[in-house]
């Protein structure tokens, strides 16, 4: 018991003297999971936005996929974006494997069907509020979706600090891509796998707590974007 006192008491000393290698590891962390939320948003909200708002052939299918895709296995996003990646794969020639730009597209990967998917279902909504009213203006493609995202924003930017906590938290994706190569590709979910199973408990709880405030902090976000859309 007194040796996790100490493990406790040392991870509190490397967050207040903010340890070059635990900023290292959560800057780089941070870096992946908001690109990989920003690219997201841009792909999934207009994506599941104009699956909401418009009829074409397949389009059950393309809900149907975003639906399934929301429950994709983090590794095997991972194994595909990695063997996408490798060096036989079609993009091996980009040579992004076991870098930070391979762990930022696994996390894209995974986030863009749950932003695509919530999307859909919020602009359905509102399309049965205003749809008509829509059709009766005449606006255009563009126009309306850009009128129904307007709308739900408050909705949408819920959805987008989920999909941040959704990426923050990733570890067996990000792993496989990134290999968790020391101050290269080591963010904080692979560090406190890898510290824990070192024995160095002390940046293992360091980086836990760091990455509990971090949760916290998205989830406090979120339910204070859910009282203004109420007041």
């Amino acid at each position: 018991m007194h040796e996790f006192g100490l493990a406790f008491v040392t991870a509190f000393h490397l967050i207040a003297d903010f340890d070059p290698g635990l900023v290292g590891i959560v800057a780089l962390s941070l870096r992946v999971s908001l690109t990989a939320v920003l690219l997201s948003a841009l792909i999934g909200l207009p994506l599941g936005a104009a699956v909401a708002a418009f009829h074409f052939p397949g389009r059950r299918a393309v809900t149907l996929f975003l639906n399934t895709a929301m429950g994709l296995p983090p590794v095997v996003v991972g194994l595909i974006v990695y063997l996408i990646l490798s060096r036989s794969g079609p993009l091996g020639v980009l040579g992004l494997l076991f870098t930070p730009t391979a762990m930022i597209v696994a996390q894209t990967v995974l986030i863009v069907p749950i932003v695509a998917a919530l999307t859909r279902q919020i602009v359905e909504d509102l399309l049965m509020e205003y749809g008509d009213l829509l059709r009766v203006m005449g606006t255009g493609p563009l126009t309306t979706l850009f009128t129904l995202l307007s709308e739900a924003r408050w909705s949408l930017l819920t959805i987008v600090l989920a999909g941040f906590g959704r990426a923050s938290a990733e570890v067996g994706a990000v792993m496989i891509v990134g290999g968790n190569i020391d101050r290269v590709t080591r963010v904080m979910t692979t560090s406190i796998a890898l510290e824990t199973s070192k024995g160095d408990l002390p940046l293992a709880l360091g980086l836990g707590v760091i990455l509990m405030i971090l949760s916290l902090s998205v989830n406090l976000a979120a339910a204070m974007v859910r009282e203004t859309r109420r007041a």
